[in-house]
């Protein structure tokens, strides 16, 4: 081994989504930290609409980066975490994106991007849990939350200029235009054992706990406890039906009202009568009738 390439500087690769509106010099701000850590110069790969950060997270891996950073919002996170998954590379968070869903249930305050650069290259390391989700024979993963049915309808009907211009409330615009619909049957069985048969709006599966606006869908979720946690919302009939739905999160469950039923497993298989919607960390990935969910404990490392 030559004296070079023992004191070769570390290298960081970012992976950029350049649709993301920011007001900031982001090349800047990298160089600088990297600069000011002693790092080498950046590996600068932006992902494209065909290719939202899987080939781009590979391609950093193959030049060799030490820390692979995914700055973009939970989409541009959740393509960097499938390739990343099971290996020894960390990867390092800058949030601009709407929700920034697992930065915020990480703790990372998501306005302080200093501070997140900072971090990614000279914080520490914690693993967490990835979500493998398997559907029609194509797996992926994710680290925030998944669902078929109406959050996912959610997902795929929010106006992505509503969301430019108002941020996470475009989300509600999209909730409130779909909130009349008709249940599916469906039957959701967690490690192996069948726990709920009937008519549903949305199964969801989380391995963090909070979403858009702060609120808490899974109160007990854990992003390092090798547990899914799973929801099934069945709003009763009428126009109030959706109240008890939101009455069963706030209560976190512990109402004898059946609208919301929250159930914990290392698995969770989710079989629907007929195609639904279908979402993983906010991005609408087509329909589906039968999905599989397993949990990965550890298996991705983030440094912060």
């Amino acid at each position: 081994m030559t004296e070079s390439s023992t004191t070769s500087p570390r290298r960081a690769a970012i992976i950029v989504n350049p649709s993301k509106p920011v007001d900031f010099d982001v090349k800047g701000l990298v160089a600088r930290h990297s600069v000011e850590n002693g790092w080498g110069e950046p590996i600068w790969l932006e992902t494209t609409k065909e290719d939202p950060g899987v080939g781009q997270a590979k391609e950093a891996l193959a030049k060799g980066a030490d820390i692979v950073i995914a700055a973009g919002g939970d989409g541009t996170v959740r393509c960097v975490a499938e390739v990343l998954a099971g290996g020894e590379t960390p990867m390092g968070l800058l949030p601009l994106g709407t929700g920034n869903l697992l930065a915020r249930n990480l703790g990372m305050d998501v306005t302080d991007f200093d501070g997140a650069m900072a971090g990614a290259l000279a914080g520490t390391e914690r693993k967490i849990d990835v979500v493998r989700a398997r559907r029609d024979n194509k797996e992926q993963v994710f680290l925030v939350m998944a669902g078929v049915g109406y959050d996912a309808t959610i997902m795929a009907d929010t106006n992505s200029d509503l969301k430019d211009k108002v941020g996470w409330l475009a989300y509600v615009d999209a909730g409130i235009r779909n909130l009349p619909g008709k249940p599916v049957k469906a039957s959701v069985v967690i490690d192996g054992k069948t726990v709920s048969q009937r008519g549903v709006r949305s199964v969801m599966v989380g391995n963090c706990g909070k979403v858009q606006g702060n609120l808490e869908i899974f109160p007990d979720a854990k992003v390092d406890d090798g547990l899914l946690d799973i929801a099934v919302l069945a709003p009763h009939h009428g126009k109030l039906g959706w109240l008890s739905v939101l009455a069963g999160i706030i209560g976190k469950g512990k109402t004898k009202d059946t609208a919301v039923e929250y159930f914990q497993g290392k698995s969770v298989e989710i079989l629907l009568e007929s195609d639904e919607d279908y979402q993983l960390d906010g991005d609408h990935e087509g329909e589906g009738k039968h999905v599989l969910m397993t949990v990965d404990p550890g298996a991705l490392t983030i440094r912060m």
